[in-house]
């Protein structure tokens, strides 16, 4: 049969398999267990075909349909046979190690993703940046390399003011603007002044004897709970009712404002959405600060706002309240000390102070981005907590990564001592010398998916009622780490550079193709975490 042209796909293999079944409904499942990987590569459980088809029994002309499927992005069916655990099918393995590891087509041009601002108030000027602020930090850094991977536009808001933060951001690989829309902030603030004085939901503060005293900043109050109401808002905290606005909350809308109006600038829409991503002891300020933009500004823009909530950030074992820059410095000698008890004095060469620096960037962001944004996090400021050992660690996946490139470097020193012959054209690589379970595993579960890992993690969806929404920013930290896991485990039992004999080329071929598309789906995972692949560890 066919295959067709474009990259394998677990969803269009999916897609096609469900056709074949004739069936609405989604009944086949991809397997990634390296037990039933086995036997089978996609199962329609043997429940899921009993509700679909009478008695689950499928008639022999849809098993045929499944065993001759194709087209464009779909994985060739080997076989499909009834087990006692449903429908089971195998793909064509070496054609699909073929299709993944040879040259790939040039993705279609699809339609303008368009643009989305990405705001984080952990920014705006305060005492110190604390671990807290990390979080959505790093969360919001991170999700703008996803987006923009999948051709999305991105603004950054707030620029970066503090000086004491732009050093804390630089040590962790942030990479956040410092300078925004400049002389034209002025201007936006004074426009969103008139506005407020035009709005019925704004009231001058009372002044005289028995009125509270305000700040000197405060421009007048706003009745936020009114405005909600009258709008019939959903998810907004029941709690919010008078504001109190400032020439602070009006420059924080300002630089928002002109985000915007950058990205309309840009030609990609007329308009683009708005995330704010915020922990949650900021949420109930930044929802007030949403309402108010929506009453100034009835635009389409501002009633596309969105809140990606951070879950807490727990610090254990605290003798004091600790700073972001406190918490890196303490990560980076954790780590020295690591290095050192497992490699001894090679860490304390000068060379291994860049190896260093980003096994500890490495270690926090894994350790703020592998949990999902909206649960709890405890961060474990004993000694302990850190090691180059563990295998859930940011470490662990450098690490990997590190072994892929020393592998490739001694691979090329022997072609030049003349031990190897090159690595000849993929077209004249045998696919079918790939017989080891590991190998298999590391192509269905790694390289096939990434793509769609990529893609999901990405992913904002418009909120299911009010105004927060999910995101599996997690998704790329726990691929790196399962991806490290069985990448290790493979490497540990094969042995990729043999002995050089002739008849033993072609395995090592085919190895050190799938090897290097392993390498290259570390170092994109990586750069959406602005992490830089390490040659050695």
């Amino acid at each position: 049969m066919e295959t067709g042209e474009g990259r394998p796909g677990v969803a269009a293999t999916l897609r096609a398999l469900n056709g074949a079944l004739g069936r609405p409904a989604a009944l086949w499942v991809k397997e990634s267990g390296a037990r039933n990987l086995r036997h089978r590569d996609f199962l329609a459980p043997r429940a899921a075909l009993s509700a679909a088809f009478p008695g689950g029994q499928v008639p022999a002309d849809v098993v045929a349909g499944v065993t001759s499927l194709g087209g464009p992005g779909v994985l060739a069916v080997r076989g499909c046979q009834e087990t006692p655990a449903g429908l089971a099918v195998q793909v064509r393995r070496p054609e699909a190690f073929r299709r993944l590891l040879g040259p790939l087509p040039a993705p279609a041009p699809g339609a303008q993703p368009g643009w989305v601002v990405l705001h984080c108030p952990a920014l705006h000027p305060r005492a110190a940046l604390r671990p807290r602020h990390l979080r959505p930090l790093l969360l919001a850094d991170h999700l703008a390399q996803l987006l923009r991977a999948q051709g999305v536009g991105v603004r950054l808001v707030p620029a970066l003011a503090e000086e004491g933060s732009r050093e804390v951001l630089q040590q962790l690989h942030i990479d956040w603007p410092s300078s925004s829309g400049g002389s034209a902030l002025p201007d936006t603030v004074s426009a969103l002044k008139q506005a407020l004085g035009r709005s019925p939901c704004a009231a001058a503060c009372e002044q005289g004897p028995g009125a509270a005293v305000l700040p000197e900043d405060v421009i007048c109050k706003v009745h936020l709970k009114s405005f909600v109401e009258q709008q019939g808002l959903v998810g907004y905290d029941p709690n919010l009712d008078v504001l109190l606005v400032t020439e602070g909350k009006l420059r924080s809308l300002a630089e928002l404002q002109q985000a915007v109006l950058q990205c309309m600038a840009g030609g990609q829409g007329s308009c683009c959405s708005i995330v704010h991503v915020v922990s949650c002891e900021e949420e109930f300020q930044q929802q007030q600060l949403d309402l108010l933009w929506r009453i100034l500004d009835a635009g389409a823009h501002t009633a596309l706002q969105k809140h990606l909530v951070c879950g807490p950030v727990k610090v254990t074992n605290p003798s004091s309240p600790i700073g972001a820059d406190q918490y890196f410095q303490l990560r980076k000698r954790q780590m020295y000390e690591a290095s050192v008890m497992k490699y001894g004095e090679l860490a304390q060469d000068e060379a291994w102070t860049e190896v260093i620096d980003t096994l500890t960037v490495a270690a926090i962001r894994f350790e703020m981005l592998s949990t999902a944004h909206r649960s709890q996090i405890t961060l474990d400021l004993e000694d302990s907590s850190i090691s180059t050992k563990g295998t859930k660690s940011g470490a662990f996946v450098m690490y990997n990564c590190a072994r892929l490139a020393t592998l490739f470097d001694n691979y090329q020193q022997a072609v030049e001592r003349g031990t190897y012959p090159p690595l000849p054209p993929v077209s004249e690589l045998n696919f079918s010398c790939l017989r080891e379970e590991g190998e298999w595993l590391l192509l269905f579960n790694y390289l096939l998916p990434f793509p769609e890992v990529l893609q999901q993690a990405a992913q904002l969806p418009a909120p299911t009622k009010g105004i927060r929404i999910t995101a599996n920013t997690e998704m790329v930290c726990k691929f790196l780490i399962q991806l490290s896991m069985d990448f290790s485990s493979y490497y540990n039992r094969v042995h990729v550079l043999g002995e050089p004999f002739p008849h033993l080329f072609d395995q090592m071929f085919a190895r050190l193709q799938l090897l290097g598309a392993v390498r290259d789906v570390f170092h994109s995972a990586l750069a959406t975490l602005h992490l830089p692949p390490l040659s050695q560890i």
